[in-house]
């Protein structure tokens, strides 16, 4: 289990990295509503006693306060209850599948808006009220509120919480999620106030498009989390290349075989790759695999084998085995936890053949 710090730089950097632009396209619209109206309403020196960045703030603080709540009940939840990697993989599906449709939705397609999800109608009234009303309580309801319609990031996040295991752990990861995407909202909301009939207008459709690339990474991602889509890697000749040197001399480094016969598979997991990414090997041969990391953070961290339901929080700087047994011929998929960087591991007979 990695450390509650570790798990907050995990957050921070997935935020920062990945997390921004998505939550941006799906919450965005409430920011957009609180700071929107009070830039159409409020006088200009209402608004300059408010302070330049006071309506992003609140909504950026209160948003904080209800992400770190919820990844302490997460972290609460996954002491008791630690979901597999394939039901990750599935929740991570039906995240892109929801935002793909609320992209077509903004695209204006009839034939989803019945399979749009929608809150219910008291709820929906009770927060087009809030953006409606110019009190200076508005932006942090809604930021609250934003917890609500977490993005696909946000799920995988909020797994990461889960599979943390202790209500500390998960508070940091969350909050440290907030944190990181709290740049790009600063930006949008500091837009908005002089824009927002604009972001009514023509950036609905940008928000269409990006909402529409994210459920598409989505979608890819939950995929590999579940070993149901290859990971990509290098050429099967340069991975042969790794395995068959070390079995016989020892000279690929990344495969070892011990004196007792069995092997010990090693790669780095990187800020933002795993190396080698594919490496082939013997079958039939006690196999240990060993990932090491070096002031790494990051998604890949979370490390998620999920043909043999193996789920790992990998230490910033250290090293992890896993034993993967003796396996027939045939290839072992591996990912991050956000399914967006893999590897694989082939197992091979003598002769060549999986």
């Amino acid at each position: 289990m990695a450390s509650t710090t570790a798990l907050f730089v995990t957050g921070v950097s997935t935020g920062l990295f990945a997390g921004g632009a998505s939550c941006a396209a799906v919450q965005g619209g409430l920011l957009a509503g609180a700071v929107g109206r009070r830039s159409a309403e409020w006088s200009k020196e209402r608004w300059e006693r408010s302070g330049l960045f006071a309506p992003v703030g609140a909504f950026l603080g209160a948003k904080l306060v209800s992400h770190t709540l919820l990844g302490a009940a997460l972290g609460l939840l996954g002491a008791a209850i630690q979901p597999g990697p394939r039901t990750q993989a599935a929740l991570m599906l039906l995240a892109g599948v929801l935002m793909l449709l609320f992209a077509l939705d903004m695209f204006g397609v009839p034939a989803v808006r019945r399979f749009v999800p929608r809150p219910p109608a008291s709820w929906g009234r009770r927060v087009r009220r809030s953006a409606k009303s110019t009190a200076v309580t508005t932006p942090a309801v809604l930021g609250f509120l934003t917890v609500l319609i977490p993005c696909g990031v946000t799920l995988s996040v909020e797994l990461v919480a889960v599979t943390s295991g202790a209500p500390l752990a998960g508070a940091a990861v969350m909050a440290g999620f907030v944190l990181g995407t709290g740049p790009l909202f600063a930006v949008l909301g500091f837009f908005l106030r002089s824009a927002a009939r604009l972001w009514q207008g023509r950036l609905t459709l940008v928000t269409a498009v990006v909402v529409l690339l994210v459920a598409v990474w989505t979608l890819g991602s939950g995929l590999r989390l579940g070993g149901w889509w290859p990971v990509a890697g290098p050429s099967a000749a340069a991975a042969a290349s790794v395995g068959e040197g070390a079995p016989e001399g020892g000279a690929a480094k990344d495969v070892v075989v011990d004196a007792d016969g069995s092997q010990t598979v090693t790669i780095q997991a990187r800020t933002t790759s795993y190396s080698p990414a594919a490496v082939t090997v013997k079958a039939g041969v006690p196999t240990t695999l060993v990932v090491a990391t070096q002031g790494t953070g990051g998604c890949v961290r979370s490390f998620v084998v999920p043909d043999l339901g193996v789920q790992k929080i990998l230490p910033t700087t250290g090293k992890t085995a896993i034993d993967l047994g003796t396996r027939k011929p045939g290839t072992l998929s591996y990912s991050c936890g956000m399914g967006m960087y893999g590897g694989r591991i082939t197992f091979e007979t003598p002769g060549g053949t999986q």
